[in-house]
């Protein structure tokens, strides 16, 4: 670990992050980044190992420092260091190709932990971060069985959802109540391993039913 960047607003946070680098990877030259604007900057410099980068920044996204590494700097690490844990920005941070994600809550020594982790291959998450994700796959994954095939009332629901009907209009169109529409969404996404409806509009499409 030879160049390591922190991309954080915060002036307190940003040298406790740095405190903690500096003691998992004593060899490494440390810069810093308050802004989306600085951070671009710098990622464009190539020639980075790791990024601890925020998400919340005053200019803009720390997604986006993360896309530039993806083409500046592909053997960079990259592990969001935030506040925020919902399930909308960890999908969002893990599909923009990052490789970690710690909550900033976290004590010292166990963020100091996970990323001396990193060394090994082990992939720097939080623990409430780990059982989030487990959880999200969990509801939205394609079943193993045979069972996981739709349902025809399911089928219906699928076609309407993809020409773009809301909730409520399919409930109307089947004679079905809201929430019953609803359930049977879910089992969709589920059964076919999907998260949106851009998502089950494609499998429609395929399925012919569109």
């Amino acid at each position: 670990m030879s160049r390591l960047l922190i991309v954080e607003d915060l002036p307190e946070a940003r040298a406790w992050l740095a405190e903690i680098a500096g003691c998992a990877f004593p060899e490494a030259v440390i810069a810093t980044a308050p802004t989306l604007a600085e951070a671009l900057a710098a990622a464009d410099e190539g020639n980075w190992d790791m990024a601890l980068v925020d998400l919340g920044l005053p200019d803009g996204s720390g997604l986006d420092v993360i896309r530039r590494l993806a083409r500046t700097a592909p053997q960079a690490l990259c592990v969001i260091t935030t506040v925020l844990g919902d399930d909308a920005h960890i999908v969002a941070a893990l599909s923009a190709g990052a490789q970690g994600y710690l909550l900033k809550g976290q004590p010292r020594e166990q963020i100091h932990r996970q990323l001396v982790q990193l060394r090994h291959g082990i992939p720097a998450l939080s623990p409430t971060i780990a059982r989030r994700i487990m959880e999200h796959f969990q509801r939205t994954g394609p079943v193993a069985e045979p069972s996981g095939e739709l349902t025809p009332r399911e089928t219906e629901v699928l076609a309407l959802i993809a020409r773009g009907l809301r909730n409520a209009d399919v409930a109307i169109a089947l004679g079905l109540a809201e929430t019953t529409i609803a359930t049977h969404i879910k089992a969709i996404y589920r059964k076919l391993g999907i998260s949106s409806r851009a998502e089950a509009s494609r499998h429609a499409s395929r399925l012919g039913l569109s």
